[in-house]
């Protein structure tokens, strides 16, 4: 067995000689252990960062590690792609067609390429396909997407279950477990969650406190139940009716309940449950490399699924018992967003929490990304080992040398920050500067090439036909939760024929949103919908804007009370269809749907609704004198503020720098001022010193009974010296006082800047919003009527809507 293959060494690579520019022959091997210290690698796009990375999580599968990978951008499930054969034709699939078309080849002419290319550069770094088989053979693969049926799906209907009594014991840890999962539920419906100010976010942490303490692990059907019915009468030391009346709590549940019926959302209720230990290891107990692709998801999901993951992590890591060796990892790639240097997302406190306690229970976190600048530097002071790739701006290099040297201080090693500049600022493509703090000195290193065919992100469809083979294998780890999802979703409703109804009931038909598969049957399930217009008028703000939608309002057996509470508002949605197509399936009709009468209240109750609940909200920015359009978001309009906000950034900058300009030359001219009398000072002084000494030289001649040469007396000669030595002293401290005033001048200009460029950046620029309610007289509701919604229903009775 060759040395790199032994347990415990992940060989990363070759040292690297920067001055020659060439691959030195000596292998690097990073110590397993050294990981439960963490690690951060930040490199920019080119710079080898991925293929690093993948390297490190085929080292550890071939030591049977564990790794849990949260994939923001698709690359990861790239792990799967590991051909021990290395034939063509298991690269064809995976190839291009894009990149064959622009290289002049074909599809099997570029696999064949792409084959040789892989052979030639792992024999180059002493790897072959038996090394790759023994990779595959080490763990099981497999891609998880919450939220999407392409890989394996994720349940997050046990994402609150109660902690382990370990995490409740513990005051501080359990706090923000609490916290953070209420910004997390707050993240997904685009709501702050300020956790003092907001009493929404106060009452939904302190229902999840109850529930947990008791035991139970609400899922989110049970939270909104509790939000509107909460199992306690008091929320501190006041009634709950005072601090969050019953209409507030209903409108907060209704807002959770709207998500859980968006058809969006029906795949977060499906797959397995969200489960650590079925992350890490499978039922025989073999390692786990599970790869969490979360591409798909929009930001504030992204952020929601994070947090629950990170916070069910940090449960599962106090459970187990303490180790120093290395029994997990969990790499993050592009940690961009979830642990910012001043923004506290929901996400940051459950992994600031691992970073530094995750060592003592042989977690290893990595953390990976290409924008150093949007890292908290000094939660990273706990990373023992930094992989730094070529950067891209001074103030990438600047940042990742304030966390090197908190990291190396945190420590206690010595840092060399000029000559860690220096190597930083030769790096190349696939060379990394390794600074390990269980090393003596850092090292620079050339990557090794990856076993894995780095072909780039993934598609959802590519997921799919990776993951296709493994989908019954997962069928069995339905839980308890997934038969509540199925009562959510199927309302306890029996399939039947289309019902007859009355003639003047009009019938509509969803379109259908997709292809049915083959292994699929299609369900129309009820609901009510009517063509809305809203009025928005306010000539202070300046909005006179028209809202045209379609309200749709899902049925179950039970219907909704009152009618509308749970409504969607569509727009741009396509004409309803008059027609179902052929070869489909009705759900049972609820009875207050069959009655005629019902549907004219339904108009009025409508409009009611819609002036109670829907509102506009316009957003201005007076740093920049500009106001949103009417109907544009948050998000939209900070998007367009960016250029405007950097354009803006630069002219305050400049003004700054134009108003210290006359203060700090002033400063420099009395420096300089400073620094002309204090040589002057020295040079009257040392010219005192020396008449002293003839002074008392020629008083010596005399007592020994020569001649002298003056009648000075030694003194008057010394007083004139110790006056010349004191107005030195004073001179002394005067320009000391003056360089200090330099100084401060010039950090007060670099603090106004640093000002200027927070409050100018696009994502802090601070916004007033004013919420507009529609004007009632002109709320138009077209006739209600009643909608049919397509279903698809698989072979195993999982059912997803297909609109």
């Amino acid at each position: 067995m060759q040395d790199y293959e032994k347990r415990g060494s992940f060989y990363l690579g070759r040292d690297y000689d920067l001055a020659q520019r060439k691959v030195a022959g000596e292998k690097v091997l990073y110590d397993s252990s050294d990981l439960t210290t963490h690690a951060v690698c930040v490199g920019m796009t080119g710079s080898g960062k991925t293929g690093l990375c993948l390297s490190l999580i085929e080292e550890a599968a071939l030591d049977g590690i564990p790794v849990i990978a949260v994939d923001p951008k698709g690359d990861l499930g790239n792990l799967l792609l590991a051909f021990p054969d290395l034939l063509p034709a298991d690269f064809q699939p995976w190839v291009d067609p894009a990149v064959a078309v622009q290289k002049g080849m074909t599809e099997p002419e570029l696999a064949e390429q792409t084959a040789t290319l892989w052979r030639k550069g792992l024999a180059e770094w002493d790897e072959s396909g038996e090394r790759i088989q023994r990779f595959n053979d080490a763990v099981d693969k497999v891609i998880y997407t919450p939220g999407s049926s392409a890989g394996i799906p994720l349940s997050i209907l046990k994402g609150f279950h109660a902690p382990p009594q370990e995490v409740i014991d513990d005051t501080d840890i359990y706090q923000d477990l609490v916290q953070s999962t209420t910004q997390g539920v707050f993240a997904l419906l685009g709501l702050e969650a300020d956790p003092v100010k907001s009493r929404e976010a106060i009452l939904v942490s302190n229902v999840l406190d109850h529930a947990w303490r008791a035991g139970r692990s609400p899922d989110l059907a049970g939270l909104i139940h509790d939000i509107q019915q909460p199992p306690f009468t008091k929320v501190g030391i006041v009634d709950l009716e005072t601090f969050l009346p019953a209409p507030a709590r209903l409108e907060l549940g209704m807002k959770l309940n709207n998500l859980l019926a968006s058809p969006s959302f029906a795949s977060w209720l499906e797959g397995s449950a969200l489960d650590i230990n079925q992350l890490l290891y499978t039922d025989e107990k073999k390692p786990r490399l599970s790869i969490l692709s979360i591409a798909h998801l929009n930001d504030s999901e992204r952020m929601f699924f994070v947090t629950i993951l990170l916070n069910e992590i940090v449960a599962w890591m106090r459970s187990q018992p303490g180790t120093g060796s290395l029994r997990a990892i969990l790499y993050m790639d592009e940690v961009f967003g979830y642990f910012p240097p001043t923004a506290n997302p929901p996400s940051k406190k459950p992994m600031l929490t691992l970073l530094k306690q995750a060592r003592a229970y042989g977690l290893g976190v990595v953390l990976a990304t290409q924008n150093p600048v949007d890292l908290d530097y000094k939660g990273l002071s706990n990373a023992g080992t930094w992989f730094l790739g070529r950067l891209q701006t001074e103030r990438d290099k600047m940042r990742v040398l304030e966390g090197l040297e908190g990291a190396s201080t945190q420590a206690g090693a010595t840092f060399n920050r000029q000559q860690m500049e220096a190597t930083l600022a030769a790096l190349g493509s696939r060379v990394f500067l390794m600074n390990n703090v269980h090393e003596n000195q850092p090292r620079v290193f050339h990557t090794r090439w990856a076993m894995s065919y780095l072909r780039g992100p993934l598609t959802r469809d590519q997921i799919r036909t990776l993951m296709q083979p493994r989908r019954a294998e997962f069928a069995h780890e339905a839980s308890a939760e997934s038969d509540a999802k199925a009562e959510l979703t199927n309302g306890g409703s029996q399939i039947n024929t289309r019902p007859v109804l009355s003639g003047s009931i009009v019938q509509k038909y969803w379109p259908f949103g997709e292809e049915l598969a083959e292994d699929c049957r299609l369900q129309y399930r009820p609901g009510i919908a009517s063509d809305v217009k809203l009025h928005f008028v306010k000539s202070s703000a300046g909005v006179d804007f028209w809202r045209k939608a379609v309200a749709l309002q899902t049925v179950d057996d039970k219907l909704p009370g009152p009618m509308w509470n749970t409504a969607m508002l569509l727009e741009n949605t396509r004409m309803l269809e008059d027609a179902p197509p052929h070869e489909c399936e009705f759900a049972v009709l609820p009875s207050p749907l069959t009655q005629e009468k019902n549907y004219t209240r339904w108009d009025n109750d409508l409009v009611d609704h819609l002036y109670r609940t829907e509102r506009l909200t316009t957003w201005r920015c007076e740093l920049l004198d500009l106001s949103s359009h009417a109907g544009e978001s948050e998000a939209e309009f900070r998007a367009r503020l960016g250029e405007l906000a950097l354009r803006k950034r630069s002219e305050l900058v400049e003004d700054t720098k134009s108003d210290y300009a006359n203060k700090i030359n002033r400063a420099e001219a009395a420096v300089r001022k400073a620094e002309d009398y204090l040589n002057s000072q020295r040079s009257q002084f040392w010219m005192r010193l020396l008449e002293m000494l003839l002074v008392v030289g020629d008083a010596l001649m005399g007592i020994l009974g020569k001649k002298r040469s003056s009648r000075r007396q030694p003194t008057t000669a010394v007083e004139r010296t110790m006056r010349e030595r004191g107005q030195q002293s004073r001179a002394e401290e005067q320009l000391d006082e003056k360089v200090e005033a330099l100084d401060r001048l010039k950090d007060d200009l670099q603090s106004r800047i640093e000002q200027i460029e927070r409050e100018c950046d696009p994502a802090n620029l601070k916004l007033e919003n004013e919420v507009i309610t529609p004007r009632k007289s002109d709320i138009d509701v077209g006739p209600v009527v009643l909608v049919w919604l397509p279903w698809k229903i698989d072979d195993a009775g999982q059912a997803e809507p297909a609109w």
